[in-house]
């Protein structure tokens, strides 16, 4: 049910607007490095995968939780052999950014400064005390809110009734029913 292009997404207006610096960035395929800010299912993973997609470029995806040193420096390795073979951009997701030390964000610097990688960070937490100020001043920081429960109704609807997506005839549910969901997601669009 993940959103695959801007125009699935929903939410997050304030940041992917028409002519915003984001969505032209996502839209020419040439992402920026960025620290994704918000709350669960706000779509921090989501506008990651997109961000990738339209760059068509590799797409890594590493969790803080789980990634250690040895795995970025291998991020990185890789990155830097696609770029000298064929030229192709490394999209570096990391979850839980702010789950890393210092020493594991410093780890990242000198690919992102140079190119190597485009890092795109999501957190839940206010980068602005978790991420050290050197990778912070190398990328943008866009804060998603959370989704308004007429967006997750939104969403609800929408996989209740997309062939494509694997349901052939949305089932019979109230209206009421899906305002209940919706309003009790608290703008989590996984829950």
């Amino acid at each position: 049910m993940r959103p695959r292009n801007l125009d699935e997404l929903v939410g997050q207006e304030h940041i992917l607007g028409e002519g915003s610096a984001l969505r032209v960035a996502i839209e020419e395929g040439k992402p920026h490095s960025a620290i994704l800010y918000g709350p669960p299912g706000a779509g921090k993973t989501t506008l990651a995968r997109i961000a990738a997609a339209g760059a068509q470029g590799a797409f890594e995806e590493q969790s803080a939780v789980n990634a250690g040193k040895a795995e970025i420096r291998g991020v990185i390795e890789r990155a830097r052999e696609r770029r000298k073979g064929s030229g192709r951009p490394t999209i570096l997701f990391l979850d839980e950014i702010h789950r890393f030390n210092k020493a594991q964000q410093d780890a990242l610097l000198p690919a992102v400064e140079d190119g190597t990688l485009t890092l795109i960070g999501a957190t839940t937490e206010n980068p602005y005390f978790e991420v050290n100020s050197a990778l912070l001043s190398r990328a943008q920081i866009y804060e998603l809110r959370p989704l308004e429960p007429e967006q997750v109704e939104e969403l609800l609807r929408r996989a209740l009734g997309d062939p494509e997506r694997g349901v052939a005839e949305p089932p019979l549910v109230a209206a009421a029913g899906l305002a209940m969901l919706a309003s009790r997601s608290g703008g989590d669009a996984r829950v």
